[in-house]
């Protein structure tokens, strides 16, 4: 199997983040490429947050001035035009000790903003949060600060002004015991439309019975995408040209999402739209990653453990090492099991110090062709087993640890 894909990878390989004319090029090229083959895709539109930044601006005011480099954190409100003056407090990760006395203060917290800590921090009445991005040892040069936003499960809580630093710059204000800063932000809260890209591939004698490959095609911003997710996205399409030479029993949905880098919406607004039709989806094939020279495969299952057994045998079969496990995949699967559709995600994983996401060092260069090809060809070994045996062999049926596991990752639950 080899239908020049990862040729077309090298097309698609540019910033194309949620929402936008260059992600909505992407989409079109998508459905140039499927239009080749004689079918016309679909386009189904949906609205995203899209922020825009206007001032961000954190500033020591006591006991010394300093002015640190900021990105805005869209979505998280404005402050007023000359912005809030408060006092200064380093919270870590945002233990019960270091929320003690936080009420009317700009905080520092490590990493990001994750959902329990902002709900926290909004119970608390902060005035203001500082987050810190990248690695102590960047480079500001060749590295770009995050631009992040807060998501609807973040706000519907309400809205702390916040913005991001670079992690050096965060170590070198706790070091100076800040007491008095000010944070200022101004945006406009903006929304645009993204899209999911549909091809349909009827099925022949058991046609009422649907599987749905998908990946996203969105990038974050400043990455071209390669590794994330344009392998998966060319990975699909590569799934797609094969199965219209080769006529499945079962009907196939080929579904390239949008905005899955903004929380997994292109998936989650599809399976909202269809979900009258979910009944008859028999299982959800994702793919978010593949074709890294150094790596190595994995198939995370949100199934019955019948889909663990199922994929490692077959690897043993036909020499194929993967690693296939019980789990939920941070991608455009989880809405699909979410709705008790079985969902397995197939990727290559680099490993640690290997190729990087998320930044502008996923590009191309750091990916294989023959890689590429030979985690395709093993997907297409599975997808046919699955899209023309008599009775599938993964039932439909969510496992109660998997049900748990999808609660815990969608914020259902406090379990630990």
């Amino acid at each position: 199997m080899n239908y020049n894909t990862f040729d077309f990878l090298k097309k698609i390989s540019y910033e194309r983040t949620g929402g936008t004319k260059k992600e909505l090029n992407c989409a079109n090229q998508i459905i140039e490429e499927v239009k080749k083959r004689g079918i016309v895709p679909t386009m189904e539109g949906f609205l995203v947050d899209t922020p825009l930044v206007e001032v961000a601006k954190f500033e020591v005011l006591e006991p010394e001035y300093k002015e640190y480099v900021v990105t805005g954190y869209g979505m998280s409100g404005s402050t007023p035009k000359d912005g809030i003056t408060a006092d200064f407090k380093y919270i870590e990760d945002g233990s019960d000790i270091n929320l003690l006395d936080v009420e009317g203060k700009i905080v520092l917290i490590n990493g990001g903003m994750g959902y329990d800590l902002y709900k926290k921090l909004v119970d608390k009445k902060v005035a203001g949060f500082v987050s810190m991005f990248g690695t102590i040892y960047d480079d500001p040069s060749n590295t770009d600060l995050e631009e992040r936003k807060l998501r609807e499960r973040h706000y519907s809580n309400g809205k702390i002004p916040g913005v991001t630093m670079r992690i050096l710059d965060a170590h070198k204000l706790v070091l100076t015991n800040p007491t008095k800063v000010r944070l200022t932000l101004i945006e406009q809260e903006l929304q645009s439309e993204s899209h999911n890209v549909i091809a349909t591939i009827e099925g022949s004698d058991k046609k009422n019975e649907v599987i749905a490959f998908t990946a996203h095609y969105d990038s974050v911003r400043f990455s071209t995408g390669a590794y994330d997710n344009g392998t998966g996205s060319t990975t699909i399409l590569e799934l797609f040209n094969y199965f219209m030479d080769h006529k499945p029993s079962r009907t196939l949905k080929f579904i390239w999402c949008g905005s899955e880098e903004m929380g997994l919406l292109g998936s989650k607004a599809y399976v909202k739209a269809h979900e009258a039709e979910l009944k008859d989806y028999v299982l959800n094939i994702n793919v978010d990653m593949t074709g890294v020279v150094l790596g190595y495969d994995i198939a995370c299952c949100t199934t019955e453990n019948s889909g663990v057994e199922i994929i490692n045998a077959l690897g043993k079969e036909v020499g194929f090492a993967i690693r296939a496990k019980q789990g939920v995949y941070s991608s455009d699967s989880t809405p699909f099991a979410d709705k008790c559709v079985p969902a397995i995600s197939f990727a290559r994983i680099s490993p640690m110090g290997g190729a990087r996401i998320h930044s502008r060092l996923d590009v191309i260069d750091f990916l294989d062709e023959d890689n590429y090809y030979k985690t395709c060809e093993f997907i297409e070994a599975f997808a046919t087993k699955m899209a023309n045996s008599v009775i599938l062999p993964i039932p439909k049926t969510m496992p109660d640890n998997m049900k748990k596991e999808l609660d815990k990752y969608l914020g259902r639950n406090k379990e630990n």
